[in-house]
């Protein structure tokens, strides 16, 4: 692991040495393309790896008042790049001075210890997102008025807020491609990691070139914040497991996540880009408004949801397993002790009948 300080050293470029210092190359990587600032010759190349690009300012009704949005283009892949750095070393420092402090006090089993690493990042990684993401919607109003949502399509202009964003989210989940070597993640998690990490990439990107950045913004708020719970969730429950009242509420508001976004997608795509006054297909006006991409986007995003309620229904129906076989030798270790009872009741009376009746003999006797 990287920004870590190791006893031996293995042999250079070895794929021991690589895993040991990604997080070393990567933060030496991004502090040379700062330097690059520093000189005249570089500067102008280096500021498209570091700064939003696509700068394109407008006065407002013939005033003096200028406001500035952006807009995207291939230069955008440099900044992605960026910023893909930053979270390579953002993960290294959060896995090795906090998420591997707490795991050495826990003496967490391997699987668990690779669940509660995963939990941890993705928990960090929510909640930084969620506060974001629900700043620039509370300063957009996009909650306040969902026609925003396909008013004035295509929306090919940006502030500020909404494409760092979108660059950083991109550049997160790449970033986590890598690192499924990296962290050296177990053979048979790395379907479920990758699968789900390709449609994050697919879906904020698709929001992103198609111009629907509204859209995606407002889904994946409500989205993260269920995440955050789920793994926050978890991570309380690998400290102590009878903590477990966080994956009901989880449970809730995953549901209601699902039918919010279903009834967001169908009302964007089927009734209001149908009905905007400019539809049609033009890559230079970043315009996407036709049947056929509808359609696409919307079946996309129902596939999505159908199968992640499909993993959740077979995730409760497992748990629900497991805690009937949990009840099972309960009941069973309940019944033996009630029959043990019941034949000590029984050995009882017999011997306290077997007593009375020898007394009443030699009372006889003795009469």
């Amino acid at each position: 692991m990287g920004l870590r300080r190791k006893g031996r050293s293995p042999p250079v470029l070895s794929p021991e040495f690589v895993l040991q210092n990604h997080a070393d190359a990567a933060s030496y990587l991004a502090v040379g393309i700062l330097l690059g600032l520093m000189f005249e010759v570089t500067a102008k190349y280096v500021i498209i790896f570091i700064t939003v690009q696509y700068n394109v300012t407008y006065t407002i009704d013939d005033k003096s008042e200028r406001v500035n949005f952006y807009e995207y283009g291939p230069k955008d892949i440099a900044t992605i790049f960026f910023y893909m750095l930053v979270a390579i070393i953002l993960h290294a420092v959060i896995q090795d001075y906090i998420l591997d402090k707490i795991n050495r006090r826990l003496h967490l089993s391997k699987t668990k210890h690779s669940k509660f690493n995963e939990s941890g990042q993705l928990a960090f990684f929510y909640l930084f997102s969620f506060v974001w993401g629900a700043s620039i919607l509370n300063a957009e109003e996009f909650m306040v008025n969902p026609t925003l949502l396909w008013k004035d399509y295509p929306h090919s202009r940006m502030l500020f807020q909404v494409k760092f964003f979108y660059i950083c989210q991109i550049a997160y989940w790449l970033h986590a491609l890598p690192e499924l070597y990296f962290q050296k993640i177990r053979k048979e998690d790395i379907p479920r990691q990758l699968c789900y990490i390709c449609l994050y990439i697919a879906h904020i990107s698709g929001a992103y070139i198609l111009n629907l950045q509204h859209l995606g913004l407002i889904l994946m708020v409500p989205h993260y914040l269920v995440e955050l719970i789920f793994h926050a969730s978890r991570l309380f429950y690998f400290s102590d497991e009878n903590k477990q009242k966080g994956f009901t509420i989880w449970a809730l508001l995953f549901v209601m996540v699902r039918l919010l976004t279903l009834t967001l997608s169908v009302l964007t795509f089927g009734f209001g880009l149908a009905r905007v006054e400019n539809p049609g297909f033009s890559i230079a006006d970043g315009n996407f408004n036709v049947l056929s991409v509808r359609i696409s986007c919307l079946g996309a995003i129902c596939l999505t949801q159908a199968w992640m309620m499909w993993k959740f229904i077979n995730f409760q129906l497992k748990k629900w397993r497991e805690h009937i076989k949990k009840q099972i030798p309960r009941k069973k270790i309940s019944n033996t002790k009630n029959k043990l009872t019941k034949k000590e009741l029984n050995r009882g009376q017999f011997i306290i009948f077997f007593s009375f009746h020898k007394k009443q003999k030699h009372l006889s006797l003795d009469v």
